[in-house]
């Protein structure tokens, strides 16, 4: 026995020089989202198949945040161990039985700020799913409340992968951001090599704070405004039902998010991530694409200076823009505005895609007064215009030829 010490020592020394990794500053979508999600105070639910590294990177989260890390595996609790064990008091009669938390949620109290981390959520049955439901939304277990310094992140499997799983009840899905986590190549195999990517907060700017909100509140409300329908929706299918879903109470965390996202600058392909994982594909997708056109230069201001006018590369964009000045005239049919159009769609022509001039041409030039000249602007455009319209009708043709 004793000559096993030795070898014991030497592969504990092994293991410690295995386990010596670094970390370096890395794009990665899906730890800047999940990070921003974290700072933003919201449960996050980490959803991808075994052996991904969903555990992996809350560790190393918990670690770059200086955090303390809780894991509750909640598969194998009961019910009882996340809305309180009753304990017997002297009178029960006259004081009641009070629910007493679990150590875990003691030690979290503490401590006053920790990560905890509810793993294998998809394995657990429906009973301990709905005693999670207090604690996700409102930090309570038992008689007890978790103070504002912890934060809730949780892990799943889908079910064709989990060990005897469970689909997510709709209540408690609704309570999570959603995010998709998959592996990057390049990442784990600089990983396996002793660096991995840094977990680090958003920077948020502090002179961008309230206009963020004023933004969110904006995008949200004026794209709620229009599709009333998406206010609250929830899925048919049951399995649709354990992902994110539109609810007031999901469309507030995506208001949060997109304040945090844009008081700490966010890549656009970070905030779909969270919005998405937050009221689904569709109505995320929605919210996004209203966001691009908040940011959209006013038609009235293209008409004012058209010769200095900036406009989107994107050719959607671009578009949105030419049709709105299109539709500013129309509602308000002047000469001078209507120069200033024909102008704008001339500019639009010399600096991107000819096409997309040619519905925005046809419809002002039917709001021509008959009394109006016909400007310079338009002899810039009749080349473009005539082109792209002979592109069409080629592909038009092609079409048609590949199709017989």
């Amino acid at each position: 026995m004793p000559m096993l010490m030795p070898t014991l020592d030497v592969a504990a020394d092994l293991l410690a020089l295995l386990r010596d990794t670094d970390t370096e500053p890395r794009a990665d979508a899906q730890l800047e989202a999940l990070t921003l999600a974290v700072a933003a105070d919201l449960p996050v639910l980490l959803w991808g198949e075994p052996g991904i590294g969903k555990t992996a990177a809350l560790n190393q989260l918990a670690a770059a945040l200086d955090l303390p890390l809780t894991t509750v595996i909640a598969s194998v609790h009961e019910p009882s161990d996340f809305a309180g064990l009753p304990v017997l008091g002297e009178d029960p009669a006259m004081h009641g039985v009070p629910m007493a938390p679990p150590d875990w949620a003691v030690r979290l109290v503490r401590a006053g700020r920790g990560l905890l981390f509810l793993d294998e959520l998809s394995t657990a049955p429906p009973a301990v799913q709905a005693a999670l439901l207090r604690l996700v939304l409102e930090r309570r277990v038992g008689t007890l409340c978790l103070p504002p310094g912890v934060r809730i992140v949780a892990a799943a499997n889908p079910r064709s992968s989990a060990a005897d799983g469970w689909e997510l009840s709709a209540p408690l899905a609704n309570r999570f951001v959603h995010l998709q986590w998959t592996y990057d190549h390049d990442v784990v195999v600089r990983g396996l090599g002793g660096v991995w990517p840094r977990a680090a907060l958003p920077r948020l700017d502090p002179g961008r704070l309230r206009e963020a909100v004023e933004y969110a509140r904006r995008a949200v409300c004026g794209m709620l405004s229009a599709r009333p329908g998406l206010v609250h929706k929830l899925p048919s299918g049951e399995t649709r039902r354990g992902g994110p879903w539109p609810s007031p109470r999901s469309w507030d965390m995506t208001l949060r998010l997109v304040a945090f996202a844009t008081a700490a600058g966010t890549d656009r392909d970070v905030l779909s991530m969270l919005v998405r994982g937050t009221v689904g594909d569709g109505p995320g997708l929605e919210l996004l694409a209203s966001l691009d056109r908040m940011d959209l230069p006013d038609p009235e201001q293209l008409l004012r200076d058209p010769s200095g006018a900036v406009l989107p590369e994107r050719g959607d964009l671009r578009q949105a823009v030419l049709d709105g000045v299109v539709e500013a005239v129309r509602r308000r049919p002047e000469r001078a505005r209507w120069e200033a159009a024909w102008a704008l769609l001339a500019r639009a022509a010399e600096t991107g895609p000819a096409d997309l001039v040619v519905v925005p041409a046809a419809t002002l030039a039917a709001l021509r007064d008959h009394e109006w000249e016909v400007p310079a602007a338009i002899e810039r455009l009749t080349g473009a215009v005539s082109l792209a319209q002979h592109a069409d009708r080629v592909r038009e043709e092609a079409t048609a030829v590949a199709a017989r």
